[in-house]
């Protein structure tokens, strides 16, 4: 009986250790991972076919689940992620870039940088952008890369002043560069006071409407 007891506690020891290691290796894992391997689950299911326009980028990209419809002539693979910031991008890029041969790459992404910390500043973000450009640029020298702006939104009107100073920045960067485009979605959502068109947005003041998604694919149309 004493046997059994004692193999029963040094099972229960065990498990309580599996456990915890499960939880450490969880929490080890870095931010978007359960993102990146649905991303994996679903290429394994079917493959996207090479040379389509690629959109990587945070969740107004996620968001954007008919964006197929708005430019029907055009392939386009959505590889968006909600929440992603460049850092992410920069992490992830191995996954959700280099293995669909993209013909255009169309990034979206910069918002949240600013809206984790007060303490990032415009050079900071910048400097991420030209990071990710320069790795892309190294891996895929002739595909075109098309930086959608930074969006204005009611619910991050604070960081608004950041975003139009640090999309001139990376506008002026590709102006610069071979093979880029910048495309402004930041003025076109602005009223003539220079507030975010409440309109044009869902009920959380931050993610778009389809009249938000109009006004966006008037601007890259030319692009895409």
């Amino acid at each position: 009986m004493r046997k059994q007891f004692a193999l029963l506690i040094t099972l229960f020891t065990f498990l309580l250790a599996a456990t915890g290691s499960f939880k450490a290796m969880a929490q080890a894992r870095p931010p978007f991972f359960n993102e990146i391997q649905a991303f994996k689950k679903k290429d394994s299911l079917s493959f996207p076919e090479p040379g389509q326009t690629l959109l990587i980028g945070s969740s107004s990209f996620t968001m954007w689940k008919d964006v197929q419809d708005y430019f029907p002539r055009k392939q386009i693979l959505n590889r968006g992620f909600g929440g992603s910031s460049l850092t992410d991008l920069i992490r992830y890029q191995e996954e959700i870039i280099y293995p669909y041969d993209p013909k255009k790459i169309v990034i979206y992404c910069g918002e949240n940088d600013f809206a984790g910390s007060d303490t990032i500043t415009v050079p900071t973000v910048v400097s991420r952008f030209r990071i990710l450009f320069s790795a892309i640029r190294y891996r895929l020298l002739q595909v075109p890369i098309v930086y959608v702006s930074m969006k204005p939104s009611p619910s991050r009107a604070h960081l608004m002043p950041k975003m139009e100073e640090a999309n001139a920045a990376i506008e002026l960067f590709l102006k610069a560069q071979l093979k880029t485009s910048y495309v402004d979605v930041y003025h076109p959502m602005l009223q003539k006071d220079g507030r975010p068109k409440p309109e044009i947005f869902l009920a959380d003041s931050l993610h778009m409407n389809a009249k938000g998604y109009k006004i966006w694919k008037r601007k890259m149309k030319r692009v895409i």
